[in-house]
This record gives structure tokens, sequence and C-alpha cells, in this order.
């Protein structure tokens, strides 16, 4: 009896074992096409400065509460959002250092924007 017991232990965890490695194949190919896609979406620029910071474009948005990228806007809300996650006053590191993440990533397609449209004045003046 003791033989089938461990048999039945063995194929058990040999189907678990199984079951785990396809459903973390698949969720790494969810990811990988996830990424590709917001890649697509975004200018080759844009999309490269998102792989760098490791924050999309949507997520910096998100995080810093602005809809379009007004540097005012942006820049108010990113002093407020600092203060308010600053570990002396009970905050979080972390929060605080996505915070930052965010804003270098706004002002990455601030500055992309900046170029494109400097590069679109020389082409209308040609």
């Amino acid at each position: 009896q003791a033989k089938y017991l461990a048999q039945i232990i063995l194929v058990g965890a040999q189907v678990v074992g199984r079951a785990f490695m396809r459903a973390l194949r698949q969720e790494f190919a969810a990811s990988r096409a996830a990424a590709d896609a917001r890649g697509r979406s975004e200018r080759p620029q844009s999309a490269a400065a998102s792989r760098i910071t490791g924050i999309s474009l949507q997520e910096a948005q998100q995080i810093l509460n602005v809809s379009n990228l007004n540097p005012e806007e942006i820049q108010k809300n990113y002093d407020h959002l600092f203060k308010v996650n600053d570990k002396s006053v009970g905050g979080s590191f972390y929060l605080q250092s996505k915070v930052v993440r965010a804003k270098e990533r706004l002002d990455e397609e601030l500055r992309i924007q900046a170029k494109d449209e400097k590069e679109k004045g020389r082409k209308a003046e040609t």
C-alpha cells in the first residue's frame, strides 16, 4: 500500500508541476505580448524611453494624476506627491521613488515632443 501511495503522490506532483510550468509559460507569453503591444502603440523614441525608465507614459501619467503633458501641472503634482510620500512624515520611500520615476518619464516625453516639434519646424522651413 505504501508503494501505491508513493506512486499516487509522485503522479500528483508531476501533474501539478506540469500545470504550474504551463501557467508560467502562458503568463510569460501574455506579459511579452502586452509589452510588444505597448511598444507598438508608442512612437519609437517614446517606446525606447519607456523601456529605459521602466515605466510607460500612461503609467507615469496615472501616477502623477495628469491627463495631458502640461509641465506646470506635472511639476505641481510631483511636488505635492513627493512631499506627502516623504519618509520623514510617515510616507513610503517606494511610492516616493515611483513618483520620481514618473516625473523622469514625463520629462523625457516632453523632451521628445519638443525635439519633434523643432524638427517639424525645420522641415516646414525647407
